[in-house]
């Protein structure tokens, strides 16, 4: 009986690596927005929250039938609508007697028992984790393990919506009712647990974000939106031979935009974070030198060097050209990496253009009220 539970559970810690690797961008993107960085212990709740849930899937829908082309189960209804049931099947199948005590602990060992006890186990995580960090109500909590334990339900009956010819485990009222009983067991545990626990709402009340660093993987991500923005527009220009539309780009997004908006693009807007100048409001002169040496530059010449392979400049020429900008490219790359591991260093355009990258405050909606700076 333990191996019928262990091997789905191996199962969700295998593929655990894949799915929190799909779930890194979006949580980032979500805490970056709410709060304006990533606090250490959120994020260990979050992920081990997805864990359970993981481990919680597939324990209901594993093991598979060997092919979707299954036999019908040898049952006749599909549904189980008889409210405490297991009452039956455990007096049934138990060798435990009344009269007898010592009998009683036969219980663990038998199917009847467990199958209702892992029922409720299986949503006591659930009910914690809504109260200690979603901060539920009880009774939203009750919905919402209900919810949980109908999709079970579903997913079963329907042979996963479908991919089954018949459904492999049945739909049991009972279930539904054993699992909200235990998400409401482990949002009781949960008031007793969180005495020793920091409350999730209360993470953020010490926190200066005018002392909190700008992370690169915050701004890796307002760099990666930005140009998922601009990628059509480029990609536009290009077709219809607009001349240096490179250029045009780089001038109207960042440029243009952060000067209108006091520092803002969109990638910046998503992370919360904008380019502030040496006084209250950017000036072109700041955005001109920041983005002149980022994209105009260092940018620009590596545009050059592809647009250049279509206008039949000789190989001699071609291969200089990528030999200086192979070298160009290393430095650029070995001085990121020194700012990478060395805070103290400051990337060279924004050395050169007096600019840095702050954390905007909530209240902070176009980049011109109050501000957080980050060192």
């Amino acid at each position: 009986m333990l191996d019928f539970y262990l091997f789905p559970i191996s199962y969700a810690f295998y593929t655990f690596p894949i799915a929190a690797a799909l779930f890194t961008l979006p949580f980032l993107v979500v805490q970056y927005r709410r709060h304006g960085y990533i606090h250490k212990y959120r994020a260990l709740i979050l992920y081990l929250f997805l864990l359970y849930l993981m481990n919680a899937f597939y324990l209901i829908i594993l093991p598979l039938p060997d092919s979707i082309h299954n036999s019908p189960p040898k049952a006749e209804s599909y549904a189980q609508w008889v409210p405490f049931h297991f009452v039956t099947d455990i007096v049934r199948e138990t060798g435990a007697r009344l009269d007898s005590p010592s009998t009683y602990v036969r219980l663990l060992t038998e199917r009847a028992f467990l199958q209702v006890e892992f029922n409720v186990l299986l949503m006591v995580p659930f009910g914690m984790f809504m109260r200690h960090y979603f901060r539920t109500r009880w009774a939203i909590c009750l919905l919402c393990a209900l919810g949980l334990s109908l999709f079970f339900e579903l997913t079963q009956v329907t042979g996963i919506y479908g991919i089954y010819d018949y459904p492999y485990r049945l739909f049991d009222v009972d279930d539904l009712m054993m699992n909200a009983a235990g998400g409401m067991i482990g949002f009781v545990f949960a008031e007793w647990l969180g005495r020793w626990l920091p409350r999730i709402d209360k993470l953020d009340e010490r926190t200066d974000l005018s002392k909190k660093r700008v992370s690169y993987t915050q701004r890796g991500i307002a760099f990666l939106f930005d140009w998922a923005v601009l990628l059509p527009f480029f990609v536009v220009l290009s077709v219809a031979r607009v001349p240096y539309s490179y250029v045009w780009i780089i001038i109207a997004y960042f440029i243009a935009l952060p000067y209108m908006t006091n520092g803002l693009t969109a990638g910046k807007w998503l992370v919360r974070i904008r380019l502030k100048g040496q006084g209250d409001r950017l000036s072109l002169r700041e955005l001109i030198a920041r983005y002149g040496l980022l994209y105009l530059l260092a940018g620009g010449a590596n545009v050059a060097f592809i647009r250049s392979g279509a206008h039949g400049i000789s190989p001699i020429l071609m291969l200089l050209f990528a030999l200086v900008l192979f070298i160009f490219d290393m430095a650029i790359a070995i001085h990121f990496l020194r700012c990478l591991f060395n805070r103290d260093r400051r990337l060279i355009h924004e050395e050169k253009s007096g600019t840095s990258h702050v954390i905007t405050a909530k209240s902070d909606r176009t980049g011109s009220s109050q501000q957080q700076e980050a060192r």
